[in-house]
């Protein structure tokens, strides 16, 4: 059966109008909603107040867009009846599998083609044009999609799956064989592709490229992507970009260039260019990595320049992430197994079309519908226990089983690593490019090992690292992901999810096997690994068993917790204890005010005395469960030296795969831990390495409420272990960004100097180029800049009405960031319902049920509504057009004072430092407005105490204009709206 056929389906050029032959199998009534008024369209058309749309929505079945976020708007956590709504986003999933829509009746008339609905009458009707169009789709797909959608329509009708009828109506009207075999509707895994083993790639050749080879690149570049301009900016960042692909001539020296490109330049395609030009000629591979997974995915999209046909791209270009981003198909298949009540096995159907016409199975941040398990009822049992959740449907704790699991030759991690092996551009994420070039190290340091100890010349495959070639897009973020990467944290669920690997679900029915049941036969006949083993499951008792959460962070009334169980979690309870002594200090002198969402935190020297003997306790049960766990790891490295002729091929997979998760925790995770705990019994002087590091204890919070104890060690300059693991093995490396420069030091020694101490180039022996290309845009007529002088941010209320004002001078278009969620909040109870009634929908981070990313493509979607949010929503929205004309902050986005940053700001600079990061800050902001050279965007401060010199980053032309609300008001609605 051809399930692989094309399924690119045809979109309406026309809009279709009202339904007429499907009416028999739908409601004729449809539902456009804003916070204020509702409006009911088809053969009975109203208007509806909220209280009368409460009174309708469980009475009445309705064609909708997106039940779950109407239902939070209308009811909050109230309860109220349910029906069954014929919610539009369920019958996209299915005949649209894999494909991207915004979760809105704007986000699903713009994936047809149709204009922006921009009322609740033209919502409601924009949803029959869809159901219209997506009829037609299914009618007129290739017969394997149509088949494939046959079997789980058939079985969705038999759960009561509201559009079943209506679909099988459709598959009636086109022609199936009548004697061909149903396909599963579930198990799609035995209908997905297999993936091949891929010979080693040799050594890249030491060539370089000439101007013009890397000018016609670029040139053929832009004809395939079909723009006629030639910016002089993109071509003269290019050729600068090709100096990292010269051959390297000093050992622990890249060829490193800090690239500053301003927004309009077209850096993304400015590297591409001479990356894919230098890899098709030396022969070599190119790794370019983000920050964000919006970007990740937007650089995969930008590749289709480069290749002539899409199966050349998909031979040459590889996403890769982490494991924990893929869908497990056995985890998949047990959830599938426990999946009872209808709208279960409804949502598992919608789910397993996108595992059979998913790209490559990334469920967190690829081509799956992150919207898709809200629409769940919320009395669902896959609802309440999240068990149908693309966090429940990954590999998070290295269960995997590698050549022993079912899937494993469909397996879509599997097949992302040998792709990525032949790739020519692996598009990654600065957290995996930091792990794979410390496996690269320990690879190639094993390999020389072995070749010494064999007499041997080291395989050519070992002389240089994978990382050859890095590309750090969004690069003022590498410090961060270093920062994260090179980080010890030891808390109650990291070490319950240790106890967890080694000892699996004990007392669970799901799945979780423990150390021993997934290697077991692997060391059949080895007596000393079977007793390794052995020892290993008694000592990870002592870890953090079911409910530690409770245990460590309820108090009693001394100030203890209720009753920890084993060394790890008397050591939580004993650092709460400090965090809490130590906090009833700080709020005495401190004007910091700390948001209810943030946990509180104290410096771990010098500690309490009770702490101190708990770490000794805890350092000796850690120390237990490190010795088996290394016994484990030798004995499975000598059946892999020793054997090399009696192992199975599928053996030695399964072996090599369960010594990485081995390897990292015995010889990284519990070391490290080890050296935190053992710190804490010195008293205060700290050791040499110790000096470079800061440790500081935490506590995590959820909705309010601790939940979790961390012990946290960081390096105080995070980039030198980026410099020595990364930078210096490799050969090539790039870091750009917009935002690199500190704008503040234009004219005097370096502007690159902060930029350079976060990079790791200075820890280079002859440090890194550096380049500045300005934005080709004219800021001075396409921006304005507004601090207000008569806000008070400390008053909510003034915030909250100074934020209505302005985005309704905007009509829209608006994002609110916000350095404190509680502030978020508060503003959103505010000013929703005014808004609405202006017409203008209003989305909030931390308030809708709807991810991050989500949020953005509704707002992107809908050129009139407005967004609340803060640092993610900033770093991640890339809003082009008049979608975005103006964002607000509420106050400066200073650093919060923590004990890390404390410190950082220290070591790097004191006030100049914390100046520096929120320069950037602002600059990254500012650069979402302008994208277009016919956008128009405003900027606005409501902060009144904002420095001038913080705004010195921004590009040249734009002026700060300090004025009333009220003066800023008439100029944004002149600027944005001119008289005609």
């Amino acid at each position: 059966m051809a399930v692989s056929e094309d399924v690119t389906l045809k979109s309406p050029e026309t809009p279709i109008g009202t339904p007429v032959w499907w009416r028999d199998h739908a409601p004729k009534m449809a539902l456009g909603y804003s916070p204020v008024r509702a409006c009911i369209q088809g053969d009975d058309g109203r208007d509806l107040l909220p209280n009368e749309l409460r009174e309708l929505w469980g009475r009445d079945n309705l064609i909708v867009a997106n039940a779950a976020l109407v239902r939070t708007r209308l009811f909050g956590n109230r309860t109220h009846r349910e029906a069954k709504h014929f919610d539009v986003l369920e019958l996209f999933a299915f005949v649209r599998p894999a494909q991207f829509c915004a979760p809105s009746a704007a986000g699903l008339a713009l994936a047809f083609g149709f204009p922006e609905p921009q009322t609740p009458e033209a919502q409601a009707r924009v949803l029959f044009d869809v159901v219209s169009s997506l009829c037609d789709e299914l009618k007129s797909a290739p017969l394997g999609f149509r088949l494939v959608a046959q079997s789980g329509v058939r079985l969705m009708e038999k759960q009561g799956w509201p559009w079943a009828p209506l679909l099988q109506a459709v598959l009636d009207q086109s022609q199936i064989p009548a004697d061909y075999i149903p396909p599963p509707a579930l198990d799609v895994w035995t209908l997905l592709e297999e993936w091949e083993d891929q010979p080693p790639e040799g050594q890249a050749r030491a060539v370089s490229l000439s101007d013009e080879e890397v000018g016609e690149a670029l040139d053929a570049d832009l004809a395939r992507a079909g723009l006629d301009e030639r910016r002089p900016e993109q071509r003269e960042f290019a050729m600068k970009a090709k100096d990292i692909f010269a051959p390297k001539f000093m050992k622990d020296q890249p060829n490193m260039l800090l690239a500053e490109a301003g927004t309009g330049v077209g850096k993304t395609l400015g590297y591409l260019a001479p990356a894919h030009a230098w890899a098709r000629k030396a022969q070599g591979q190119v790794w370019v990595s983000t920050f964000t997974k919006a970007l990740q995915k937007q650089i995969y999209n930008d590749t289709r320049a480069l290749f002539d046909s899409a199966n050349e791209r998909a031979e040459h270009v590889v996403v890769r992430k982490g494991r924990e981003n893929y869908l497990c198909l056995l985890n998949f298949q047990e959830r599938l197994n426990g999946a009872h009540s209808q709208p279960e096995i409804i949502m598992a159907v919608l789910m397993a079309r996108w595992v059979l016409y998913s790209r490559d199975g990334d469920i967190l941040s690829g081509d799956f519908p992150t919207w898709l398990p809200s629409l769940l009822p919320p009395t669902s049992p896959a609802h309440v226990f999240q068990t149908l959740t693309p966090q429940a449907l990954v590999d998070r704790r290295g269960e995997c089983t590698y050549a022993a699991c079912p899937h494993y030759r469909v397996c879509f991690i599997e097949k992302s690593v040998r792709k990525a092996k032949s790739a020519t551009l692996v598009i990654a994420n600065h957290a995996l490019v930091m792990a794979q070039a410390a496996y690269d190290l320990r690879d190639v340091a094993r390999a020389e090992m072995e070749a010494e100890l064999n007499g041997e010349d080291m395989a050519e495959e070992h002389a240089m690292p994978a990382l050859s070639r890095l590309i750090f897009d969004e690069g003022h973020h590498v410090f961060e992901a270093a920062d994260s990467a090179f980080a010890t944290r030891l808390s109650g669920l990291e070490a319950f999810e240790l106890r967890r690997w080694i000892r699996g679900n004990e007392g669970r029915s799901r799945r979780g096997r423990g150390l021993e049941a997934r290697l077991g036969d692997l060391l059949s006949g080895d007596d000393t690994s079977k007793t390794a083993m052995q020892e290993l499951v008694r000592a990870a008792a002592l870890l953090p068993a079911e409910g530690f959460s409770q245990r460590i962070t309820v108090r009693t009334q001394d100030g203890g917790g209720l009753d920890p169980v084993g060394p790890i979690e008397a050591l939580l309870v004993e650092v709460y204890r400090q965090i809490d002594v130590r906090l009833g200090e700080v709020r005495v002198r401190s004007r910091f005010s700390q948001d209810a969402e943030q946990g509180g935190e104290c410096e771990a020297h010098p500690c309490l005395e009770s702490v101190a003997l708990a770490a000794k306790t805890a350092a000796r049960a850690l120390a237990a469960i490190e010795a088996p766990l290394l016994a484990l790891v030798r004995a499975l490295e000598d059946r892999l030296s020793n054997g090399k002729e009696d192992i199975e091929p599928a053996d030695r997979i399964r072996i090599e795969g369960a010594l990485r998760g081995l390897e990292r925790r015995a010889r990284m995770l519990l070391p490290a831990w080890r050296s935190l705990l053992q710190q804490l019994t010195l008293g205060d002087e700290p050791t040499p390495e110790g000096a470079q590091t800061i440790d500081w204890f935490s506590t995590e919070v959820i909705r309010g409420r601790v939940v979790d104890v961390c012990l946290n060690r960081h390096y105080v300059d995070p980039s030198l272990p980026l410099a020595e693991y990364v930078l210096k093995p490799a050969h090539g490396v790039l870091v750009a960004s917009a935002t690199l420069s500190d704008g503040a030091k234009d004219g005097e020694t370096d502007i690159f100097a902060l930029a350079r101490q976060r990079t790791g180039a200075n820890h280079l022996v002859m440090g890194a180029k550096a380049i500045r290309v300005a934005s080709p845009f004219d800021y001075a007529s396409q921006a304005r800049l507004f601090v207000m002088t008569d806000v008070s941010r400390e008053d909510t209320r003034s915030v909250a009405a100074a934020m209505q004002a302005l985005f309704i001078a905007a009509k829209g278009g608006a994002l609110g960031l916000f350095t404190a969620i509680r502030r978020l909040r508060a503003v959103y109870d505010q000013i929703n319902k005014p808004l609405g009634e202006q017409g203008l929908s209003l989305y909030a981070q931390h308030v809708d049920p709807l991810d991050v990313s989500d949020l953005i493509s509704v707002f992107r979607a809908e050129h009139h509504s407005c967004l609340l949010g803060t640092d993610a929503v900033r770093d991640g929205v890339d809003v082009p057009g008049q979608a975005l004309r103006l964002i607000a902050f509420d106050r400066i986005p200073w650093p919060r004072p923590d004990t890390l940053h404390r410190a950082r700001r220290q070591h790097f600079g004191a006030k100049l430092y914390d100046d520096a990061l929120t320069r950037g800050k602002l600059a990254q902001a500012f650069g979402r407005l302008i994208r277009r050279k016919d956008d128009k965007g405003v900027f606005v401060m409501l902060d009144s105490a904002a420095p001038t010199r913080l705004f010195s980053g921004l590009p040249e032309g734009v002026l700060v204009q300090r004025c009333t609300l009220a003066e800023a008001i008439t100029a944004i609605e002149l600027f944005l709206f001119p008289a005609i």
